[in-house]
């Protein structure tokens, strides 16, 4: 479970976020590109951008299920 204490300051503000134990597998940017970007120096994902329409928050949603290891959060409006 991704931890809001350990997420990267390269997040968008909002509820949704990768934290440092992304591995960098680049599988939540693959399946919503408009969301999530790589960091070009780390290689770690962030949330490039919040979730906007139904179709985004749908395959963010799907983003977080498929994170190998846990490092997407979401966390309301607690971030």
């Amino acid at each position: 479970m991704a931890d809001l204490k350990q997420k990267w300051k390269e997040n968008k503000d909002g509820k949704v976020f990768v934290d440092q134990s992304c591995i960098a597998c680049d599988a939540c940017v693959l399946t919503a590109p408009k969301n999530f970007a790589m960091h070009e120096e780390d290689g770690h994902a962030f949330v490039s951008k919040q979730p906007e329409s139904p179709e985004e928050a749908a395959l963010v949603k799907e983003a977080i299920e498929g994170c190998p290891v846990e490092a997407i959060g979401d966390f309301g409006d607690e971030t």
